[in-house]
């Protein structure tokens, strides 16, 4: 039995799975400790993966070798690619999942994931040694008296963390349903001088679909040619699908909620914690919309052989009596059968400017911070920072730079960068509008931008670098072909008339007339033969022909958006002291030496990027660094 590791994850949760993962699959001796090794990076609320920019971030998780793409596509039960009808840049993968499945994946994953261990319990508290006037971590101790030594720990707590579950007036410790809450780690992290503060979640009531009447229900189905999250050739899209359906409430079902608002825990101060603004309680929801007479809602499946349904968009924490009643309402839930209500839950969480943009902490040498307990939500956002502490964890154990994704290089980037600069205020979720440039961070180019840093420190194998040099390849032939090649007006006027684009008056390379709003190459490839042949001859597959599409019809944005990333790249690389006395310059506001002394930005582009911190403020600091 061994005891000392280079690495322990704490928690095997998404943010914990992927670290794990990524870590031992970097040669690290890791050690993944969790409460029940059953569940690992269970689905606690919806049992979805993807969604928006979520699931440009689980593609990037992918592209740069992580594992819950894979396993997503190997879950999937239903697969849709959201905001077609928008720009590529806003198009999103998402999957619904079983639930069970995507768990025992993980778990299947992990097990046989060479220089990785497992074990069941929890661990309550840190081992700090010093070394050079620097406290650094040193190992945990588990709940049954274990002493596991490491040269770095990674926290990936999730919501255990004092955690707190509320339904009406009654309230119950735990992380989630049916699981135990963690104590010792937040009190000890405290008293080494971190901040710590409280956040809230909420999920919805679990129904047993054989209790409902669908046929009242407004029926959504996957894409007819669904797509996938992973870029590994031999993983496959889903082949059979399972529905989802639309159903509403109506202004019944709300009056019938409002009465359980004298004891709503959200509403007479019981829950203490931030909840998140964009995903309220149903309760939040007629309270913030009053005018609403209705509000849509998701049954979604939670697996291929359960009738198990996750209602998205009812979360609560109300009384379960007055979710039932309320429920009995909505057409087709009346003789509605539940297995469990909706609830919320409070945990602790670390405001995260208290990291580096590696995800290690300022105040413990070695010790990492990944997931919910740096004050996001969402399965995706755990997992990216798992698998980034997971890199940078190993790196640094090995003496080399950690990796810090720019944010015109990834969602993940944009993600860590607000989190350590800008702090939260609620529980951080992605969004499209986060991210500057999102033309560049498209879901369909993050192998471009991401798998050869994945190769180039060791995390991308053979087999996926194949692939991606493969599509490469095939990606600039094609590409070379539509720029050379042109097509006579005579040729495609039919097409281009099908379409509802005007017809050439001249011949016209084939890239020129790609630019076109509605004309693809598959559309084009119908009328012009020789085009279809050198597409089927090469075996051209739809992922790269997209791929392809894109980057034509957006080469003047694309081309843009590099050119202002570029210019603020400079700012990047003014490095700051790490130790450097803002309080010395009286030239800038005392807001901005606050809060630069308080983050300590390595560059004058994160600097930047800090709320409170005028332009103003970053010219002085630009001159005083010699620019």
């Amino acid at each position: 039995m061994r005891f000392d590791y280079d690495i322990i994850v704490i928690g095997g949760g998404h943010a914990g799975c992927e670290a794990a993962a990524a870590a031992a699959r970097l040669g690290a001796e890791t050690l993944l400790i969790t409460m029940d090794m059953t569940k690992y990076a269970g689905m606690s609320c919806n049992p979805a993966v993807g969604g928006v920019a979520k699931g440009q971030i689980v593609r990037e998780i992918d592209a740069l070798g992580g594992q819950m793409g894979i396993i997503t596509d190997q879950s999937t039960i239903q697969f849709r690619m959201l905001n077609r009808s928008k720009g590529a840049a806003m198009w999103s993968p998402r999957a619904q999942c079983d639930k069970s499945l995507f768990s025992a994946l993980w778990r299947k994953n992990l097990e046989n994931t060479p220089h990785l261990r497992l074990w069941q319990d929890t661990v309550n508290k840190l081992i700090i040694s010093e070394k050079e006037g620097r406290r650094e971590v040193a190992g945990v101790v588990t709940r049954l008296g274990v002493e596991f030594r490491a040269k770095s720990v990674i926290l990936t707590a999730g919501t255990f963390l004092g955690g707190l579950m509320h339904v009406g007036r009654n309230s119950a410790e735990g992380g989630r349903a049916g699981d135990s809450a963690s104590h010792g780690l937040t009190e000890q992290l405290v008293e080494l001088g971190f901040e710590a503060g409280r956040m809230k979640t909420g999920t919805p009531v679990r129904i047993d679909f054989r209790s409902l009447n669908p046929e009242k229900f407004e029926r959504q189905d996957g894409d007819e040619n669904p797509s996938k999250f992973s870029f590994l050739r031999r993983i496959r899209p889903v082949e059979k699908q399972k529905p989802c359906y639309l159903v509403y409430t109506s202004q019944q079902v709300h009056d019938t909620l409002r009465t359980g608002f004298d004891d709503s825990p959200l509403f007479q101060g019981l829950i203490k914690g931030i909840g998140p603004r964009y995903c309220p309680s149903i309760e939040d929801k007629l309270r913030t919309f009053a005018d609403k007479d209705f509000h849509q809602l998701f049954l979604e499946p939670e697996g291929w052989d359960t009738n198990e349904y996750y209602l998205n968009g009812f979360s609560s924490s109300l009384p379960w009596q007055v979710q039932c009643a309320a429920l009995e309402q909505i057409e087709g839930f009346e003789g509605i059968e539940i297995y469990r209500p909706g609830y919320a839950i409070e945990y602790d969480y670390f405001p995260p400017t208290q990291l580096y943009h590696s995800l290690e902490t300022k105040l413990i040498d070695n010790l990492y911070f990944a997931g919910q307990v740096n004050g996001t939500t969402g399965y995706e956002e755990a997992a990216a920072q798992g698998l980034m502490a997971g890199i940078n964890a190993t790196r640094k154990g090995r003496g080399e730079a950690p990796v810090v994704l720019s944010r015109d290089e990834a969602y993940i980037g944009v993600l860590i960068d607000d989190l350590v600069t800008k702090g939260v205020d609620e529980p951080y979720r992605m969004f499209t509008s986060r991210a500057e440039y999102r033309i560049l961070l498209r879901q369909d180019n993050a192998d471009q931008r991401l798998t050869p840093i994945g190769r180039k420190i060791g995390l991308v194998d053979d087999e996926r670098w194949a692939d991606f040099e493969q599509k490469k390849s095939l990606s600039e032939l094609l590409n070379f072909y539509i720029h050379k090649h042109g097509v006579a007006p005579h040729e495609i006027s039919a097409y281009l008339k099908s379409v509802n684009s005007a017809e050439l008056s001249q011949k016209r390379k084939i890239a020129d007339v790609l630019i076109r709003n509605n004309v693809t190459i598959l559309g084009l490839s119908e009328h012009l033969p020789e085009l279809k042949r050198f597409i089927e001859s090469h075996n051209i597959d739809e992922e790269v022909i997209e791929q392809v599409e894109i980057a034509v019809k957006y080469s003047g944005y694309i081309e843009r958006e590099k050119s202002i990333a570029e210019k603020l790249r400079r700012m990047e690389e003014i490095t700051i002291p790490d130790h450097f006395d803002y309080t010395k310059i009286g030239s800038i506001t005392i807001e901005a030496r606050q809060k630069l002394s308080r983050i300590k930005p390595k560059t004058i582009g994160q600097a930047s990027r800090i709320p409170g911190v005028s332009p103003a403020d970053i010219n002085v600091l630009l001159i005083l660094f010699g620019r």
